[in-house]
Parts: C-alpha cells; structure tokens; sequence
C-alpha cells in the first residue's frame, strides 16, 4: 500500500511541520502545498516496507538544475523530520528517476558555460558547495537510523554517477552506463567523485577512471563492488523491494555496520569543499574550444530530452 507523503503529513495531524517550512492544516486537503518546494521530486511512502521511495521529475535536461538542487535541500531536510515522527515506521529511502533512459547526466553544463563565460566565481562555488552538502548529508543520513537505496534503470554520467557514490546501497539494472565524461571538456568531476570512488576503489583506480572518462556498465561496477545489487532490465523496483524484504529485519544490524564502515573510511566534509574550490579555478582555465563542447553536449542533452 503506498500513500503519498502529503498524506503522511496530513496523517501526522495539524500543524505538522515537517521540513521545508510548510504548515499543515488538518482541513486542508494533503497535497499541492505541503510539497511544494520539492517541485522536480515526488515521493511516496510504502507502509508495508516502511520505505520512502522517491524520483525525480526533470524539468527539462536530465541534469541537476539549480532548482533541483533546492528541491533535494528540501528532501534531506524531510528525510530527518520524517523519521524522527515516524521512527521504526521509516526505514528506507529509495532515489530513481522518471527518465525512460537516464537516471541523471550530472551537472547542469548550460549554467556552467554561462559562469564561465561571465568569469562568475561565486556562482559555480555556489553550486558545487551546493551538491556536495547534498551528498554529504546523503552519506551521513543513515546516522538517523534510515538506510538510502539508489536505483539506477538509465544511464548515469558526470555528477550523475557522483551522486549515486553517496547512497548506502546502489542497485542497478543490467545492461546501464556509468562514467566521467567531463575530461571531454577539460574538466574533472568536482563535486565528490574522487573522494567518494577512491573511498571504494583506492584512489589509484578512482583516478584512472576520471582521468581516461572510461564507460563502465552496471555489470562491470558490480564485479568492482561498488554497484550492490544487479537487476535484471526492467525488474530493478523488484529488486529493490527484494533487499528490504530480505535486509528489514536486520535493519539495525545493517546500521551498525554501515556506521562502522563510515567509521573505517570517513569522508570529511571540508575535504570535498576545497576539491570544489579547485574545481571552480579549473573551470576558470577553460578555452572558448572547451565551451564549445560543452555547448555541444548541452545539445545533445536537449535532443535526448525532446526524444524521451
């Protein structure tokens, strides 16, 4: 049985509050309001499996537009409220995405090549400060006692498959593409991926892949250790709801060892803050050729788009 969570709010009674600053009133119909700032995400919450499951709705590229960004502030932000209203009843948070063939193309290079060209600083600090405090906020959730699930059915690229290495549990489907392609245009990904890769690999491994921006499938993380479960296509959502059907009776053994685990390679928030710093004098180094590829690749991203 899955209720949106709207109707988890107006469950919860008057007044409820959780996150993102809206109000509920109890005669008050549960739903434009109450999520409102997640515009480009929608969730539902599973009873039986106490799983929230999420999916982004892009607006239009497959990317992680600044309003995404927001909306995902809002989303952490709920996660934590939500679970200290509903404890043991709030176990799993699952990310996925509505794209028929992407799960995420990472960085939203439109935005990108504009700050570049306006030789605008604080506004690609801002950004990346932004997605990394999502990130890293993500990595550290299960310290509330809830356990995040990635289900990726399409390609993961650039921040993409970064943001994916946050996630507890990455599941994927066979078959799916994974990869940093922003050598392309004389960039690294900045926002996570060697820490959070070289955490899993070591960081000789993390580099090589960023550096050659080399294809990986789903099949090939999996031998790698770094995607946990491999799905058959089509059937990831089962294999998800497989894991928490077999895992949800160990769930707070599960957190003992992801907390020991964190324990054993943690990931220091200012380390990720001044790889973007050098990320952005990076992005400051680019030559108008490099701009041009990454216009190209906007394109490519806007016909993928119309496509879908």
């Amino acid at each position: 049985m899955a209720q949106t969570l709207n109707d988890i709010a107006f469950d919860l009674g008057a007044g409820s509050n959780i996150g993102g600053g809206t109000t509920i009133e109890i005669e008050t119909k549960p739903a434009e309001r109450f999520w409102a700032d997640l515009g480009q995400l929608e969730c539902a919450y599973d009873i039986s499996n106490a799983t929230v499951w999420s999916h982004m709705h892009f607006r239009d590229r497959p990317s992680f537009n600044p309003d995404l960004l927001v909306d995902f502030h809002g989303w952490g932000r709920n996660i934590r409220t939500l679970k200290s209203r509903m404890s043991d009843n709030f176990k799993y948070v699952v990310l996925a995405s509505r794209h028929p063939s992407v799960f995420c193309l990472g960085g939203d290079l439109d935005c990108f090549s504009r700050y570049i060209r306006n030789g605008d600083r604080a506004a690609l600090a801002a950004y990346g400060r932004s997605c990394i405090q999502i990130l890293h906020d993500n990595w550290s959730v299960s310290q509330t006692g809830v356990i995040s699930i990635a289900l990726v059915q399409g390609d993961a690229l650039g921040g993409g498959f970064e943001s994916l290495l946050s996630f507890d549990v990455l599941v994927a489907e066979r078959g799916t593409k994974f990869g940093f392609p922003e050598q392309l245009f004389g960039l690294f990904p900045g926002m996570g991926a060697l820490t959070f890769l070289g955490r899993k690999l070591g960081f000789a491994k993390a580099e090589q892949l960023v550096r050659t921006g080399k294809i990986l499938t789903a099949e090939e993380l999996y031998e790698m250790g770094v995607v946990h479960v491999l799905a058959e296509k089509g059937a990831g959502v089962a294999a998800v709801n497989k894991y928490i059907s077999r895992h949800g009776s160990r769930h707070a053994a599960e957190l003992h060892m992801l907390a020991a685990s964190k324990r054993a390679n943690p990931i220091p928030f200012q380390e990720l803050y001044d790889i973007v710093d050098l990320w952005v004098e990076a992005c400051m180094t680019l030559t108008p050729h490099d701009l041009s590829v990454m216009h190209r690749l906007v394109s490519a991203q806007s016909k993928l788009e119309i496509a879908a």
